[in-house]
């Protein structure tokens, strides 16, 4: 990239007819992305690389779902997900990055973050969970902190989802009145629609201190989440090597004899669907 401070990327799509893609589509189109994906896996296995996906956005950006995908048919022991809860207080008397580095990857391995260090240039300084000094602080030490990651050869890539007003209104709403997505609605959550302006000033902010040749930003609209999946899922998969490893050859023989039914000796029995 030519310019000492690049701009932030934008990944973007459409729909085949300019509607918000459906479900039939988006499966078709994210099955040869998984073999993609589970091949990149392999090569980092193979080659002991580390990579780490930071997922940030505004609240019903899709965070949660564009991990779930991108993890889906990986091996979990490989491929973690960190999500942290609020810090206890002693994480509040450490150092800022200090909790999220027990979650950094190992060789071969995959980190996945929904929501990252970058909760403290967003919830925690629009709702005043830290003071000023702590948000200044920590804009001029993020670039510091993800150069050592990159320098030691971690493989970062941070991505915004972006969303409009009217879609996180609307995402809103269905979380209300489904019982299974009731969860993910909390007092902040609400508190976030009034701050709509805000947040977008403090990303602003962030991105401008935070977006670096060695670890960019690239925004991805999301007011079609299926849409935005895709197209996250491509770019990394896109700016990774496309390496196939070749795999080892296993024996598969015939059993030789009947298979053999489950038995219990005991009193104990499985349950059954009634």
């Amino acid at each position: 990239m030519a310019s000492k401070k690049p701009k932030s990327g934008v990944a973007n799509g459409n729909g085949s007819n300019g509607s918000k893609l459906s479900k039939s589509e988006y499966l078709e189109r994210m099955a040869p992305m998984q073999l993609e994906l589970n091949a990149m896996a392999q090569w980092l296995q193979h080659t002991g690389k580390r990579l780490v996906v930071l997922v940030e956005g505004r609240d019903t950006a899709g965070k949660g779902g564009t991990i779930a995908a991108i993890s889906e048919t990986l091996n979990p022991r490989q491929c973690h997900t960190v999500a942290l809860g609020k810090p206890s207080e002693r994480e509040l008397g450490q150092w800022y990055f200090q909790r999220y580095v027990p979650h950094l990857p190992a060789a071969g391995e995959i980190a996945l973050f929904d929501r990252s260090w970058y909760n403290r240039a967003g919830v925690e300084t629009v709702m005043g969970f830290c003071t000023p000094a702590q948000t200044e602080a920590f804009l001029k030490q993020a670039p510091a902190f993800e150069k050592l990651l990159v320098d030691d050869g971690v493989l970062l890539f941070k991505y915004w989802l972006c969303v409009d007003q009217a879609q996180q209104e609307q995402r809103f709403a269905e979380r209300l009145g489904d019982p299974l997505k009731r969860w993910k609605l909390s007092p902040i959550d609400l508190e976030a629609r009034a701050r709509y302006a805000d947040y977008g000033l403090a990303r602003e902010r962030m991105l401008k201190a935070t977006h670096k040749k060695c670890a960019p930003w690239t925004l991805v609209d999301f007011n079609d989440q299926r849409l935005g999946r895709l197209t996250l899922i491509r770019h990394l998969l896109d700016h990774l090597p496309d390496v196939r490893v070749p795999q080892a050859k296993l024996k598969f023989p015939a059993l030789g004899s009947k298979p053999l039914t489950e038995h219990f000796s005991g009193s104990l029995k499985p349950i059954r669907l009634r």
